[in-house]
């Protein structure tokens, strides 16, 4: 049997979550954005749905975008964190019911759920691939998933200055940015949980600070500080943080000397199977021919143009 590999200290996740959740409304603007445009994917798909989960809620600012953008969209959206403090956040500010679910352990019985959603909550989950097969069980045939996780080049500009910065001042660099999906993976991963019809679309939101260490301040508000397993365990030097934050500026500074952050936003679709579902053809059965449709001629394999 092959032991767990943990990536991500979840007991510290905990920890900054359960601090973040105090302030976290100071510091979710970029939770608010990815939100719309979670709601706006919903509102493309033509159907209701009765049973809906809020996977990793933060204060609820899905639930409350929902009941701004698409009130009818959702019968009844159960809200669900990792935090205690999270999911109290969330049903104070909404009014809807909030459970405290651990994502790498959903207490969900097979084939109950309509929806469900996540929106920038699964990056730090250790077992991503056995995340989306829990979550795949969970819907109902033909329910649907939507999320949003990190990309690859997020906080691209801030891992580089580090990475500089430690190499130059303390002879060698450490993990302080953590590792995040790339699109293709994603889209192979929703395969590989049993999702039909999988999709994966890619987004970038770049945001401008006045300071890198304005960003970093969010960054501790929102309860994404590095949770990293094999983190740097010891304080930084004050000659450290200096170095990033000038090779930031120098490097990532715009005509207007702001600096530029960037966060790359995956999104994922995809149904549990269904019997109704439309399904590919099979090869040399479709009715009309690509080649037609483009007015051009058809080549078969072999011939010679």
């Amino acid at each position: 049997m092959v032991d767990k590999i943990n990536i991500f200290d979840r007991d510290l996740l905990l920890k900054r979550r359960e601090k973040a959740s105090l302030t976290f409304h100071d510091h979710d603007f970029l939770f608010k954005e990815v939100a719309i445009r979670l709601v706006d994917r919903v509102k493309d798909i033509n159907r209701k749905f009765p049973l809906a989960l809020d996977l990793g809620c933060r204060n609820g600012l899905l639930g409350n975008t929902f009941s701004e953008m698409a009130p009818n969209k959702i019968e009844t959206l159960v809200q669900a964190d990792f935090s205690p403090g999270m999911a109290t956040s969330a049903a104070l500010n909404t009014g809807l019911y909030s459970l405290v679910i651990d994502e790498e352990r959903l207490p969900i019985r097979e084939r109950c759920l309509d929806l469900i959603l996540s929106c920038l909550n699964l990056h730090h989950v250790n077992d991503l691939p056995g995340t989306l097969i829990q979550i795949c069980r969970a819907l109902k045939p033909d329910g649907v998933f939507i999320g949003a996780i990190f990309g690859n080049q997020t906080l691209q500009e801030l891992r580089q200055s580090w990475l500089q910065a430690e190499s130059e001042i303390d002879g060698g660099a450490s993990l302080r940015v953590s590792p995040f999906v790339e699109l293709q993976d994603a889209a192979a991963l929703m395969q590989r949980a049993g999702f039909a019809l999988p999709v994966a679309d890619i987004d970038n939101i770049n945001v401008t600070y006045d300071n890198p260490l304005n960003l970093m301040h969010d960054l501790k508000g929102m309860g994404e500080t590095n949770i990293l397993v094999d983190r740097k365990r010891m304080l930084t030097k004050r000659k450290t943080l200096l170095s990033a934050v000038k090779t930031y500026i120098t490097q990532y500074s715009d005509n207007s000397g702001r600096v530029t952050a960037t966060f790359q936003i995956i999104y994922l679709i995809g149904w549990a199977p269904a019997e109704n579902q439309q399904k590919a053809l099979k090869p040399g059965t479709a009715a009309l021919k690509l080649a037609d449709a483009l007015e051009t001629k058809e080549i078969t394999v072999g011939e010679k143009q």
